[in-house]
């Protein structure tokens, strides 16, 4: 039986301030900081040689403001990101093309795009696209079991029925569901009073936000204090309206490769100075 034909799409800059925490300090032969690069090459490491990875392109965040800030004052910023992750992030660029591995470096638009951006493209093209990240936002991108979320982490795969049983909604409900919940991840609140049930037993009977009915009478789901709920959706409508706005990722970032281009072959030419640079062996690929 041919094995099928997968893509892996990686948010690199999760990745690396996964690694920063994660990693102890390390410092490369120039005295530089390189802990979290250090971290991002061992987890591409360990995926590249998981059986059926053939394909695969990474997404990463040039800045770490966005459209979403001049939407949204509050929307999250750098603002208290560590300086010597932010200088390992500015190498993320160098060191992927390093590898062999496509890079997407997003500017106005942010990593999670990309990724949304490339599952939609590319999903024809492919018998499955995994979408690498625990990040609930990606959860908008699954599509039954043609595309799905990887937890590498906790090595939990969400398929549709997935998401279903995590957050209570389907896939393209997330956008709505963390507009009324909120996420503080991303520095924006929800609408007061809605939480995580509440929001997911009605837009699991409504869908999105705005065919919640405005009379909580016409709600077929039954919550404890829908009146109550109802009211503030009333009341926020248009701040919710803006949180659907942040939450839902856009998909028509600049991806100009083809399928057959997210091959990987192997690091390039370049890599034993990269990975010198940064006090990492070449020869582990």
């Amino acid at each position: 039986m041919t094995a099928p034909r997968q893509l892996h799409l990686v948010d690199a800059t999760y990745e690396v301030f996964r690694a920063y925490h994660a990693m102890p300090s390390l410092r490369g032969p120039d005295g530089r900081e390189v802990g979290a690069l250090r971290g991002l090459v061992g987890s591409l490491r360990k995926l590249l040689r998981a059986p059926g990875v053939t394909h695969v392109a990474c997404a990463t965040d040039r800045t770490l403001t966005s459209f979403r800030n001049a939407l949204y004052p509050g929307y999250k910023t750098g603002d208290g990101v560590p300086p010597d992750l932010l200088a390992q992030l500015g190498l993320v660029e160098e060191l992927l093309p390093a590898l062999g591995l496509v890079v997407w470096p997003m500017d106005d638009l942010e990593a999670d795009d990309a990724l949304a951006t490339a599952a939609a493209r590319y999903r024809d093209a492919f018998d499955r696209v995994v979408v690498c990240s625990p990040d609930k936002d990606l959860a908008q991108c699954v599509e039954g079991e043609r595309v799905v979320l990887w937890d590498r982490r906790r090595e939990v795969v969400y398929d549709e029925a997935g998401v279903r049983a995590k957050w209570g909604v389907a896939p393209a409900s997330i956008p709505d569901w963390l507009a009324l919940t909120g996420d503080a991840a991303d520095g924006f609140p929800g609408v007061p009073g809605w939480g995580a049930k509440s929001a997911a037993a009605v837009l699991a009977a409504h869908g999105h936000l705005d065919a919640i009915p405005a009379d909580p009478a016409a709600w077929t789901a039954k919550v404890r204090g829908a009146a109550r709920l109802a009211a503030s959706l009333a009341a926020h409508r248009e701040d919710a309206r803006l949180f659907l706005r942040l939450a839902t990722l856009r998909r028509d970032a600049p991806l100009a490769e083809g399928p057959d281009d997210l091959a990987w072959r192997g690091p390039g030419p370049a890599w034993p100075e990269v990975a010198a640079r940064i006090g990492a062996r070449a020869d582990r690929f």
